[in-house]
């Protein structure tokens, strides 16, 4: 077998080739895409991460090809019915940044409630000691509701346990079980927007979750209540958040993810492109607003990326690879 591993930070190679003796194995720290694609194209099994986009163009590149598993839990970087057409099979890694996520979910939650990072800045910035403007709200006896939960919503609830606050979801399939031992209630996706001061995003982005917070449903949420997305941008319309904002719906934001984070990024990206988007230029836009803002924190996706998540990733990519080989079940998209 001919396997090729797309962006790889360094630190992983010895591991790679330690576990596949005398296999070809190309490693590179590039990403693969239609406009970089490597000269060797003969590879049977592909490993990538995000950043990598396999369409059709892509995968008319690779004859041979067989396998391809991603780095990531998600995976719409990956044409899955097209490779569905090649009968090339698909892997992902499930459940490796639950309690990584959350943690992190968690931080920000704590940066907003306690104005920890502007306490930081003032000091870093300014060298007052002053509290001024620095008063912040309890965690505990506080109600959190969570969209979504599954491994990293059930991390969530666990953690939120752990702090005394009044545990909510909403999901679409309730963990009855779960919900018993952890003392969590579900409840409609209404009554969870109405009653929550905090709100927690752990779902995937699908169709049935694109704008599942949005400019109409926004304005019930409790006033005050802080939002924390730490999931996928889009499962938040922006423009609903910069009116909550604006409005005093939300009292503050924590951002993991942006609606178009790859294009905001770098307003350069539009001057390359003859001819733009209109809702994309909007968001850019909007998401500029939402940086700018003392209440909103917004992080450049690192919820996943801590050390042990990351071997755990490699880990399970391995074994997904050393699954194919000998035809075991391993976490393939249906």
């Amino acid at each position: 077998m001919k396997l090729a591993f797309f962006e790889i930070e360094g630190w992983e190679e010895a591991m790679i080739r330690k576990s596949f003796p005398g296999a070809d194995v190309f490693i590179t720290k590039d990403k693969i895409t239609s406009l970089c694609l490597p000269v060797t194209k003969d590879f049977e099994i592909l490993s990538v991460f995000v950043d990598s986009r396999i369409d059709k163009k892509v995968l008319d590149c690779f004859p041979n090809l067989k396998f391809i598993t991603t780095r990531s839990t998600g995976y719409d970087h990956i044409d899955t019915a097209e490779c569905k057409k090649r009968r090339i099979a698909v892997a992902y890694v499930p459940g490796y940044g639950d309690n990584t996520v959350a943690e992190f979910a968690f931080g920000l939650i704590l940066n907003l409630t306690r104005k920890i990072y502007h306490g930081i800045d003032q000091i870093k910035e300014t060298g007052s000691f002053s509290l001024t403007g620095l008063r912040g709200t309890d965690l505990k006896g506080k109600t959190i509701g969570i969209i979504g939960t599954g491994r990293i919503g059930k991390e969530m609830v666990k953690i939120a346990n752990g702090f005394g606050m009044n545990v909510i979801a909403y999901d679409p399939v309730p963990d009855k079980k779960f919900a018993k031992e952890y003392s969590l209630a579900y409840v409609t996706f209404e009554e969870l927007l109405k009653t929550s001061d905090i709100l927690s995003l752990h779902t995937p982005h699908n169709e049935k979750t694109h704008h599942l917070i949005n400019s109409k449903n926004i304005r019930i949420v409790k006033k005050g209540a802080y939002l924390v997305n730490t999931a996928r941008g889009a499962i938040v319309e922006t423009e609903a958040l910069v009116n909550a904002l604006q409005e005093g719906i939300l009292a503050g934001v924590g951002l993991d993810v942006l609606e178009e984070e790859g294009e905001s990024k770098d307003e350069v990206f539009y001057l390359r492109e003859a001819h733009p988007k209109e809702q994309e230029l909007r968001t850019m836009l909007e998401n500029h607003i939402l940086m700018k803002m003392p209440n909103v924190l917004i992080t450049p996706h690192n919820a996943f990326n801590s050390q042990e998540a990351l071997e755990r990733i490699l880990h399970m990519t391995i074994e997904n690879i050393r699954n194919f080989i000998v035809r075991k079940p391993f976490h393939t998209v249906k």
